[in-house]
C-alpha cells in the first residue's frame, strides 16, 4: 500500500466515529451475533474473552451485515459489529475465525469503557489493538498456526511493512 493509499484508509476509518459510519452502512442487515454465528457460546476462546457472561453477550450483541467490502469492526457508537457479506462469503475461513476472535475482543474492551480508536496512537501501537491481537495471536497459536501463518494474517493492506514489524514484535510473533 501506498502513502496516499495509507492516508486514504485513515481518513475512512476516521469516518466511522462520525454519522457518516451510518450511511455506510445503510441497508445493512442487523440481526443477533447467535444468528450469523451458531455456538460461539460455546468456543473456549471466546469464553476467555466474556466468562460467565458470554451467553448473555452474544444474545445481545447485534451484528450489521453489509453490503460495502472490507471485513470487521466493532462501531464505538453503538457496539454493534459491522461485517461485510462479502467477506464472509468469500475470505479465508481461519481469518474469519481470527477476526471474529479479534472483534470480539474489542466488544468487551468497548464494554469496559475503553477507547477502542484512541487517536494519539498509530493503528500498530494502540493499546486495545495490541491486547486485542494478542488474544488472537494466542487463539491462532493454539489452533497450530505456526508464525509464518500467523503473519500472513497480520499483514493486511492497511498497514506497511515496518507497521507488520512492530506489530509483530508487540504480539511476540516472528514475522521473515
Amino acid at each position: 500500500m501506498d502513502r496516499l493509499e495509507y492516508a486514504l484508509f485513515r481518513i475512512l476509518r476516521l469516518f466511522r466515529r462520525t454519522p457518516l459510519n451510518r450511511v455506510l452502512s445503510a441497508g445493512a442487515s442487523t440481526r443477533v451475533f447467535a444468528e450469523y454465528f451458531k455456538d460461539f457460546d460455546k468456543v473456549e476462546a471466546v469464553r476467555g474473552i466474556f466468562g460467565e457472561k458470554t451467553a448473555e453477550v452474544l444474545r445481545n450483541l447485534k451484528v450489521d451485515l453489509t453490503r460495502f467490502s472490507g471485513y470487521m469492526y466493532v462501531d464505538s457508537s453503538n457496539g454493534h459489529l459491522v461485517v461485510s457479506a462479502r467477506y464472509l462469503n468469500s475470505g479465508d475461513k481461519v481469518d474469519i475465525y481470527l477476526d471474529l476472535i479479534h472483534e470480539l475482543y474489542h466488544v468487551r474492551q468497548l464494554m469496559e469503557g475503553k477507547e477502542l480508536f484512541d487517536p494519539q496512537y498509530s493503528y500498530v501501537e494502540r493499546p486495545t489493538e495490541i491486547e486485542a491481537y494478542r488474544y488472537t495471536v494466542q487463539e491462532a497459536r493454539r489452533l497450530g498456526l505456526s508464525d509464518e501463518r500467523i503473519c500472513e494474517y497480520l499483514k493486511t493492506e492497511w498497514i506497511s511493512d515496518r507497521d507488520l514489524k512492530v506489530l509483530a514484535k508487540a504480539v511476540n510473533v516472528t514475522c521473515q
